[in-house]
């Protein structure tokens, strides 16, 4: 393991929130850069693995829906998310992956809630409706283009809405090497919770971090 900086690099430009990024660390030859601006941290996509393992590695997951600790792990996002829902609220769970335990819950506290996920639920119908919240747990450290993911979320989010997040803070550069959440394949994209507050700032909605790991985004209603 090399962790040293990548040699300084022009253009580089950060997928989050599209300012300049500079380079921060080589990890067993992949190369790794951060924001400045936003302070997320993302691996350079030459690096990127092909859909198809990515899709092989998502099946690995023991994500069942009746699994009561995998249950445990979204109330995280849930609980929150409940507190500040409407009842009856129309949702969408997006990247809902093949066992949609927080869509079941959502569900069962009274809420309906549609599907989206481009391996498992990749019909795109309900990318054509607005809703009332969005969630996206353990979703956005995959995205290969976040600006132009989240910037599709906004436009599906109703006036007053939220969009929530939950995916593991980055917080500390010297424990990066060794970071568990940063060995997975699939992961390409760390942010930070202020990564989460200037992406708010940016659009002009609300950002709340209830928990540590999870970022509650209310668009404004004018």
């Amino acid at each position: 393991m090399d962790d040293e900086t990548t040699p300084g690099q022009a253009d580089l430009v950060c997928p989050v929130c599209l300012g300049a990024a500079v380079p921060f660390l080589t990890i067993a030859a992949r190369h790794y850069h951060r924001c400045p601006t936003c302070q997320a941290r993302f691996l350079d996509p030459a690096h990127f693995i092909a859909p198809a393992e990515e899709r092989a590695q998502y099946l690995t997951h023991e994500n069942a829906i009746d699994d009561a600790g995998y249950r445990r792990f979204l109330s995280k996002l849930a609980a929150p998310l409940l507190a500040r829902l409407a009842p009856g609220a129309h949702g969408l769970d997006y990247g809902c992956g093949p066992g949609p335990a927080l869509a079941a819950m959502l569900s069962e506290a009274g809420h309906e809630v549609a599907l989206y996920d481009p391996f498992f639920a990749p019909d795109p119908a309900p990318l054509a409706q607005v809703y009332d919240f969005i969630t996206c747990t353990e979703v956005a450290e995959h995205f290969h283009h976040p600006a132009a993911e989240f910037a599709r979320l906004r436009g599906l989010v109703r006036p007053g809405g939220w969009l929530a997040a939950m995916t593991s803070f980055q917080t500390d550069d010297a424990r990066f090497a060794g970071w568990q959440y940063r060995a997975d394949p699939t992961h390409v994209v760390f942010y930070r919770d202020a990564t989460f507050r200037y992406l708010a700032q940016t659009w002009g909605w609300r950002c709340e971090i209830p928990v540590k790991d999870v970022a509650l985004l209310q668009r404004p209603l004018g």
